[in-house]
């Protein structure tokens, strides 16, 4: 075992002497060792009911023979950085997340891990850390939070708190119900409980194979989750005795799988950012075009809040991620997974109680994935956009360029109303290197749908968006601005023209005008110039390349 190199031997008397205070037994000292890798918190509402979570696993792992200890990461909700200086350091945990498993992991010569996370970025930097280390390892995503429910209406946190802001700027909701709303759109422990990036991350870890079947949608307050919990903490024992490891689960096939089936969930953009980071660390090569390929023959069989209607929960009672890789079928490999099954045997176990809601992929909600990849001279690295929560007629849009270089003075624009349909906000020095840490523009793109303006005002931006984010809204434009990117040039007044069918975003000025602004075109000083994000700018690359530090 690899934790015998810290308990066998006469030279590590010292070691055993440290294990024992802990309160190891000398029995004990014969079992695999096993980390509970938690981002248990307070202030993040998908992690607040962790310590129920630990309990299970430990009990797991213990009955699975195992001796487990606890270890933590921390962690960033992104609904409480949004719109601030916070957001900033949002994008840029997931990588420190990934560190810090790897020093403490390696460090004490863990055997396998359990990984007990939750939201945006804590889940990829959880995965990359497996990826990297390759011991076996076992995700348990804690599950997403039950709808809200106000004037027996059900509630999500997007449209009834996010989007209300811009419904109150505009005068058509009054602060009273903003202040009722906001106190029910969440009600308790969870995940937020739409197909945000948090849920998205879920379902790409279980249909990937690294958690167990039916985990990613198990509600946080159901005995389901904590008899996955436990379950999970005896399969790790077994992939450690199997040797079972990561990355004989996180193969090129199982990162298709699990794209495939954020397609047809209609997930979160912020997948094109985590999967290619995460596909990095495993060593699969896996381009961002690879997205556009299969979302081009992979229909969207769920239509799930911000794009749809339905909840999480909706897809956990119609039969959850077996259920959605049952209806693909002919298209998931048919792979390993650390429960010990395939991905086949998993859908061939399931049933859809609910083909409304889970679709049949001969009666999809739309033909194509949720997913898109544009191109052209705006970004010639490719853009990314969310082409499940755009009505039909925004699939093609042309508008005049309003350009912003932050995302405050485009949302304090945006509430006085400067913006206009037939508009492109243009949000930009907001990427990886010039954010710094590629914040999320979920007050700006919430501001304008709740304005009335989601049908007839396109944002683009190097930055991302939440998973919450609808309509024509383009983001991880590379180059970024601070690379002077072709997002860099643009002024205000031009013309931009965006084919989502075609795959295309140009900006209408010739070469010649473009070569003579990018002769002109001088860097920003930094926004943040001391402190962690100093480093990251200098070492992160492009979102094309899934914002990954480079080596």
């Amino acid at each position: 075992m690899r934790s015998d190199r810290i308990k066998k031997g006469v030279e590590r008397s010292p070691s055993r002497s440290l294990l024992y205070a802990t309160g190891v037994t000398e029995q004990s000292m014969n079992s695999p060792f096993v980390a509970i890798i938690s981002s248990f918190t307070d202030i993040i509402p998908g992690h607040i009911g962790f310590r129920d979570l630990e309990r299970a696993i430990e009990k797991g792992i213990h009955t699975g023979g195992g001796q487990a200890f606890l270890s933590s990461v921390p962690g960033v909700c992104d609904g409480i950085a949004m719109g601030h200086k916070g957001m900033h350091y949002s994008l840029p945990t997931r990588d420190l997340i990934a560190d810090m498993i790897e020093c403490v992991v390696e460090a004490h010569a863990f055997d396998g891990m359990v990984m007990l996370t939750n939201c945006d970025k804590i889940t990829p930097g959880m995965l990359m850390a497996a990826a990297r280390l390759d011991i076996p390892t076992v995700v348990v995503t804690a599950g997403p939070m039950m709808a809200g429910m106000h004037r027996n209406k059900r509630r999500s946190l997007v449209r009834d708190t996010f989007e209300a802001v811009g419904q109150v700027s505009a005068g058509t909701m009054t602060e009273t119900e903003l202040c009722a709303l906001e106190k029910e759109a969440c009600p308790g422990p969870g995940s937020c409980s739409g197909m945000y990036t948090a849920n998205t991350m879920a379902c790409v870890t279980e249909s990937m194979g690294m958690s167990l079947p039916g985990c990613a949608t198990a509600l946080a307050v159901s005995g389901k989750k904590r008899r996955i919990a436990f379950e999970s903490g005896v399969a790790i024992c077994e992939a450690i005795k199997n040797n079972v490891t990561a990355r004989q689960i996180m193969t090129r096939p199982a990162f298709e799988n699990a794209i495939r089936v954020d397609l047809a969930l209609g997930g979160s953009t912020n997948t094109a950012l985590h999967i290619p980071a995460i596909a990095h660390d495993a060593a699969v090569d896996l381009p961002l075009e690879t997205f556009d390929i299969l979302s081009r023959e992979t229909p969207q069989i769920c239509s799930v809040r911000p794009g749809g209607e339905d909840f999480i929960e909706d897809v956990e009672y119609a039969g959850g991620i077996p259920v959605v890789m049952k209806e693909l079928k002919d298209k998931i490999h048919n792979l390993p997974t650390v429960a010990g099954i395939t991905t086949h045997q998993s859908a061939d176990a399931s049933r859809n109680d609910n083909p409304d809601v889970i679709r049949p992929a001969s009666n999809p909600f739309k033909k194509e994935g949720g997913i898109v990849v544009l191109k052209g001279n705006l970004a010639p690295d490719g853009a990314v956009v969310k082409q499940s929560a755009i009505v039909p007629e925004m699939m093609k849009f042309s508008g005049k360029a309003v350009c912003f270089d932050s995302e405050e003075m485009a949302m304090e624009r945006i509430l006085k109303g400067d913006v206009k349909a037939g508009h492109v906000v243009i949000v930009r020095y907001e990427g990886p290197k010039g954010g710094p840490g590629m914040r999320e523009m979920l007050a700006p793109t919430a501001a304008i749908a709740g304005r009335g303006l989601q049908n007839s005002v396109a944002l683009i931006t190097d930055g991302r968006f939440s998973g919450g984010t609808r309509g024509p809204c383009i983001g991880h434009v590379s180059p970024e601005a601070m690379e002077c990117g072709p997002i860099a040039l643009v002024q205000d007044g031009d013309t931009i023209h965006i084919d989502i069918p075609e795959r295309t975003m140009r900006l209408d000025v010739d070469d010649a005008e473009l070569a003579k602004r990018r002769a002109e075109w001088k860097a920003p000083e930094p926004k943040i110039k001391t402190g962690y994000l100093v480093r990251y700018a200098k070492l992160v690359s492009s979102a094309g390349s899934g914002a990954i530090l480079k080596d």
